[in-house]
């Protein structure tokens, strides 16, 4: 059975690449653009990862991977916060996120990452 990844990321083209690549790898992947309901989605979706983006329109990347890591039934999912801004690592961690990758990133690194939390 393959990983179910979700992908949340408000640049269509960023999105559609990622989606492309990790389908090619053998996850099944749902890639969003809204994040309304984030929470709600992922216990519908059940997803064994959930990568984001940090900065998304009207939403704080970190602050839903909080919401996810503070409800008892998404706690357990690892969250990766993917940013083009290096220097957030230093507040990551009231968020709970289980890695951190900065853009641009490398697929192949993208791909290992989610292989070692899955």
């Amino acid at each position: 059975m393959s990983k179910r990844i979700l992908v949340l990321d408000d640049d269509a083209d960023t999105l559609n690449t990622v989606a492309e690549v990790l389908n090619y790898e053998g996850f099944e992947v749902r890639a969003e653009l809204n994040t309304d309901n984030i929470v709600d989605l992922i216990k519908h979706y059940s997803p064994d990862l959930v990568l984001v983006d940090y900065l998304l329109k009207g939403v704080n990347g970190g602050e839903l991977c909080n919401q996810i890591k503070m409800d008892g039934k998404t706690a357990h999912i690892p969250v990766i916060i993917v940013s083009a801004y290096p220097r957030l690592t230093n507040s990551l961690g009231r968020y709970g996120c289980n890695a951190f990758i900065a853009k641009p990133f490398d697929l192949e690194n993208l791909v290992q990452q989610i292989n070692e939390l899955t």
